[in-house]
């Protein structure tokens, strides 16, 4: 297939499917996927997202009370 082919089926895309054409070579370019796991997250990235915690947490579970 060649470029001109394929510039014109990009663009009898609607343009949100362009959007996701475009977000997905520039992935390639980059070496990446958009679905790959290997993004390292920093520390406290998910500050925020934990809405309640039991103030019983950190308590010993009574299941391993034999173990203990």
């Amino acid at each position: 297939m060649s470029t001109t082919e394929l510039i014109e089926m990009i663009s009898k895309l609607p343009s949100d499917k362009q959007k996701e054409v475009e977000d997905f070579i520039s992935s390639l370019v980059a070496g990446t996927h958009p679905g790959d796991s290997k993004v390292q997250r920093g520390y406290g990235s998910m500050k925020g997202l934990i809405k309640y915690m039991a103030d019983d947490f950190d308590a010993p579970l009574e299941d391993f009370k034999d173990y203990m």
